[in-house]
This record gives structure tokens, C-alpha cells and sequence, in this order.
């Protein structure tokens, strides 16, 4: 974990080595002060000498100013090697999710991988920054100060030893149950940020089923558990000013009571017991830094391994060793594929019994620039099935191919150019529209993308908004609708140009007579381009070379739709069903799992 967060120092080594070091020339300057004062007391003003008034206060002005600096340029070096520590941790963190895959990125939720990104980083930023500074400054004085008092006076140095040992054992005890606490703070953070993820991102349907107050209240339990966490942690935390006050007034109580009887008996002047004074206070001062520095390292500690774990984290898909990269047609094949989806409970404890198989024993081949329709009851496994060809997932059994090559052979990049996806979920980014076409191809023209919104059935919308093209789209695509998002989506996924187009239940918004239209666009325009449709009607596949009919992750029937009607029972009942417009044809079989 160490290994792994010192390597996001990277440019800032320099400025992080060059902290310590100012740092530890003003702490040296600090603490010759007092020294010099003594001399100052002792040799000008008790000896009546103006000469040395003069002498000495211009080397405590000249030490004061050089400290100073010293401070500034230290904290300065130290701002920018801590800030840039932590962007450098911000973007390993972000650089590695990207790689992520699906089963990789189901390992931990948005809300985690928020946290993580900001309390935890920032977390890390001001330990960082109290380690090159006050962990230097505080220890550097402390040994410093009790070496001078040493040599002032040994006998009064016994003081110092006794405070020290009283001070180290609250601190352990302090620390060791606060950072208990701070591991559990983080968590109740992740709950925190995902009630209120959830609520934001769904804010519409909230308002429409009036559940402002259920809401409210979850956010509120939220906040009460990770209020009462750090209450619990602050008060413990509480205890350290006390006891370091305690100990200090006993220390000078101490100091000034054997020092009068050493100064009465001559074996100490008057400036040496001022200066043990100033000492004193220094000391105790950087035992209270430390304290600080162990509580914030304690706090931050839990921080430093949520963080290590993300940029540590290997994506389940890599690329092989030696890639191809030319994907030579749109053909497809499963040949015995299985796949279970594992639970967080399975990856932890490695028990069998916590993996859902979700597809058994898939067998088909596609010829390229075929149109396969994709049919079956929610939960039967056809958005599942279509992630294995994009090796957004890979199966537990058994060899996909595309092109005539097992995916895994080919370039990760490569291959998800050459199948396009269009999700269940259409998601557009803040942007004009062509900033959000262009995802499919940064360099597209006008023309190209007003051609892909032409065959997704988008351009006369487009058109026809203010700006047209150039028309600002809300983060999420609010200010347009369902259909329209949709439509824009499969625009975007044409823009790739690929050899295998998917949709995942893409025109589910738009009304038949659009969806018809978009399907006689690809089979007229695409006529080589692999087609594979998932849809819930049947009226969207019926036209299909083929349909793949699946049930409960296995497939049942995969042939045109007037043999399916003969021989797929299935079918048939989906068929009725829609036919007569009684339900969901999902509730054929009860609900497939």
C-alpha cells in the first residue's frame, strides 16, 4: 500500500524532499532563540552591558527573519507537493476505473468509488502535508529543545522525561481506540454519498411518487450514523488538549519552583531559567504537533487503503500478450458458454453457493450482415449474453468469437470498435448534440453525423430544435425524450462504423411506425453490418433473418419467425399474448428468473 501511494508522488519528489529540509533550518532557528536570549538577559541586560543589548537582539532579528523565510518557502514547497500528490492519486484512481470491466466496477458502488475520489483523497492531502511539515518540525524541535535544555541544565531536564513518558502512554491509548472509529467513519460516508446519489439522479420519480419524506428520513439516518461515529472519535480525541494542559502547567509549576531554589543556591541564572521556560513550552508544543500528526495519520490510514485498493485493483479483462488487432467480419459464434455473475459475499469469502448462473450452455452461429432478433422474458439473459461479445464481461465457460477468433485474442480497444453497443440504459453527457454524437467517432463531419441521425430516425427532430446540431443537451439528456435520447444513442453507435451492431432494447420509447423505420434503414443502408436486436416486442424481430428466443439463461429456439410460430411454444405464447394485447408477455412463465 505504501509502495503504491509513494509512486503517485512522482514530479513532487523534489518539493517533497526540499520541505523537510526548510522546515528543519526555521525549527533550527527557533530553537537557538531562546539560547540567545539567555545571553542577552544574562550578559547585557542583568550585566548592564548595551553593547551586548545591541549584539544579541540583532542575531535573535536577524534568526527571526531567516526563520521566516525559511517557514514561507517550506510552505509553499509543501502546498504544492501535497495538492499535486493527491491529483496525481485522483487520476491513478480514475485512470484505473476506466479499465475497469463490468465485474470489476460491480465490485464496489458509485457512491464508494466517490468517496474515495474526494474525502478519501483529501483525507490523504492533509496528512501528506502534515507529514512533510509538522512531522518534521514537531519531532526536529523536540530533540532540539530537550539537547538544549541538556545543556543548560540536566538536573531540570528530568521534568521533560517525566512528561514525556505521561504524554506517550494517552496518546497510544487515545490513538489505538480512534482509529478504530475512523475505519468505520468511511463507510457510513459511502452510505451518506450514495443516498444522496440516488436521490439526485432520481429526483423526478421521487417528486412524482411523493416520497420527499422517506427520503428525507433515509438521508437522515444516514447522517445520524456517521454524526454519531464522529462524535464518539472527537470526544475521545477531546481528552488529548486536557491532559496536555495538565501537563504542561505541572511542568512549569515544577521548572519554576526547583529553578527558584537553583538560582537562590547561584547554580543558575535568571536568563538560563527563561530560556528553560521557552524550551518547555516548545516541547510540549511538538508533543501536541505529534499527537496531532498520529490522529491525523490514524484517520487517514483507513483513507490510504480504500484508495491503494482502487489504483491496485486488476481488471478482471486485460489485453492478451500479443493482440490482434484487424477484426475480419461481423460473424459470431458461442460455443458452450456459461456465465455466472458473482456476488461481493462470494469475492470475499470464496464460499461456494453465492454465484447466480445466468447463462447455461449457449451454442449459435451468426453469419456476418445477418439481422438476429434477441426475444425473451426480464431476467432470461439476453442483456447478459450480448456483454460477452465486447468482453465487458468474460464467460465462466466455454469461447465466444467474433471474426472467426476467440474475443480474448483480440485488442480490447479494437474489438469494442468493431461492436457497437447501445445499452438499456441511454446515457447522454452535457453538450451540444454533436459533442454527444461524436462519441461514436471523434472526427466525424456534419455531414456523416446528420447521415447516422438520419438512419436513427433523429435528424428531423435535430432539425428542427433552436440551435439544431449545435443545440445545448442537460447532463442526462433531460431537456429531451425518451425516444429522442434513444434515437440519438443508436446515431452515436453508427458513427463507429462496426462490424456488429447490438441493441439492447434501444427503440423501446419510440413508437412502432419509428422503430419500423429504423430497421428498414439498417437493412436497406447496412446490408453488411452484423444486426443484433434485443427487443420486447415481437413486432421489432418478427422481420429478422433469425430469432434467438431464450428463457431463464438458456436459449430455446433460434430460427425466422415462421418456424418459431410452428415449433417454439414459447414463442407462440408470446406471440398470443401480444397478439391480443393481454399483459406482459414476462408474465408467460410467471416472471423468468
Amino acid at each position: 500500500m505504501l509502495k503504491t501511494l509513494y509512486q503517485q508522488i512522482k514530479q513532487y519528489r523534489t518539493a517533497a524532499l526540499l520541505t523537510p529540509a526548510f522546515t528543519a533550518l526555521e525549527v533550527l532557528m527557533d530553537v537557538l532563540i531562546p539560547y540567545v536570549t539567555a545571553s542577552l538577559i544574562d550578559k547585557g541586560i542583568n550585566a548592564g552591558d548595551m553593547e551586548n543589548v545591541y549584539f544579541y537582539g540583532a542575531i535573535m532579528l536577524g534568526m527571526a527573519f531567516l526563520s521566516l523565510a525559511f517557514g514561507i518557502i517550506g510552505g509553499r514547497f509543501s502546498a504544492y507537493a501535497s495538492t499535486g500528490f493527491a491529483a496525481n492519486l485522483r487520476l491513478a484512481m480514475y485512470q484505473n476505473i476506466q479499465r475497469f470491466a463490468f465485474s470489476d466496477i460491480d465490485k464496489y458502488a458509485t457512491s464508494g468509488l466517490i468517496t474515495r475520489m474526494t474525502t478519501d483523497v483529501n483525507s490523504l492531502q492533509s496528512a501528506f502535508q502534515q507529514v512533510l511539515g509538522i512531522s518534521v518540525r514537531a519531532p526536529f524541535k523536540l530533540v532540539l529543545s530537550i539537547l538544549m535544555c541538556l545543556v543548560i541544565d540536566a538536573r531540570l531536564s528530568l521534568i521533560f522525561l517525566v512528561a514525556l513518558i505521561i504524554l506517550s502512554f494517552s496518546l497510544y491509548h487515545i490513538i489505538s481506540r480512534v482509529a478504530r472509529l475512523f475505519q468505520q467513519v468511511f463507510v457510513k460516508y459511502d452510505e451518506l454519498n450514495q443516498s444522496v446519489q440516488e436521490n439526485v439522479t432520481g429526483i423526478r420519480l421521487v417528486k412524482a411518487f411523493v416520497r420527499e419524506d422517506y427520503e428525507n428520513e433515509k438521508f437522515a439516518r444516514a447522517a445520524e450514523n456517521l454524526y454519531k461515529l464522529y462524535v464518539k472519535a472527537e470526544s475521545l480525541m477531546a481528552w488529548n488538549h486536557p491532559i496536555m494542559n495538565m501537563v504542561v502547567y505541572g511542568c512549569i509549576i515544577a521548572l519554576s519552583w526547583m529553578g527558584a531554589h537553583y538560582i537562590v543556591d547561584g547554580t543558575l541564572t535568571t536568563g538560563e531559567l527563561t530560556s528553560l521556560f521557552t524550551y518547555i513550552m516548545s516541547i510540549l508544543m511538538s508533543l501536541m504537533m505529534l499527537s496531532m500528526v498520529f490522529v491525523m495519520l490514524t484517520q487517514s490510514a483507513a483513507s490510504a487503503k480504500r484508495v491503494a485498493e482502487i489504483i491496485e485493483e486488476e481488471p478482471d479483462i486485460v489485453n492478451p500478450e500479443h493482440p490482434v488487432f484487424e477484426i475480419a467480419d461481423g460473424s459470431l459464434e458461442f460455443r458452450n458458454v456459461r456465465f455466472d455473475y458473482v456476488t461481493n459475499k462470494d469475492r470475499k469469502t470464496k464460499v461456494e453457493g453465492h454465484k447466480r448462473s445466468a447463462l447455461f450452455n449457449i451454442n449459435f452461429n451468426i453469419q456476418s450482415g445477418e439481422t438476429i432478433g434477441v426475444i425473451g422474458g426480464t431476467g432470461s439473459g439476453k442483456s447478459t449474453l450480448i456483454s460477452l461479445i465486447s468482453r465487458l464481461y468474460d464467460p465462466t465457460q466455454g469461447e465466444v468469437f467474433v471474426g472467426g477468433r476467440n474475443v480474448k485474442d483480440y485488442d480490447l480497444t479494437a474489438l469494442r470498435h468493431a461492436v457497437s453497443v447501445v445499452l438499456q440504459q441511454n446515457i447522454l453527457f452535457s453538450g451540444s448534440v454533436l459533442d454527444n454524437l461524436r462519441w461514436g467517432n471523434p472526427d466525424a463531419t456534419l455531414e456523416e453525423c446528420r447521415k447516422a441521425c438520419q438512419m436513427a430516425q433523429a435528424d428531423d427532430f435535430v432539425s428542427a430544435m433552436p440551435e439544431g446540431y449545435d443545440t445545448h443537451i442537460e447532463q442526462g439528456g433531460t431537456n429531451v425524450s425518451g425516444g429522442q435520447k434513444q434515437r440519438l444513442c443508436i446515431a452515436r453507435a453508427l458513427l463507429k462504423h462496426p462490424k456488429i451492431l447490438i441493441l439492447d432494447d434501444s427503440t423501446s420509447a419510440c413508437d412502432t411506425a419509428t422503430d419500423a423505420k429504423i430497421r428498414e434503414a439498417f437493412h436497406t443502408q447496412l446490408p453488411d453490418m452484423t444486426k443484433v436486436i434485443i427487443a420486447q416486442r415481437i413486432l421489432s424481430v418478427k422481420d429478422c433473418d433469425r430469432i434467438l428466443v431464450m428463457d431463464n439463461g438458456v436459449v430455446t429456439g433460434f430460427d425466422t419467425h415462421e418456424n418459431l410460430l410452428k415449433n417454439n411454444t414459447l414463442y407462440q405464447e408470446i406471440y398470443a399474448i401480444q397478439n391480443e394485447n393481454v399483459g406482459d408477455f414476462d408474465e408467460v412463465k410467471g416472471g423468468a428468473a
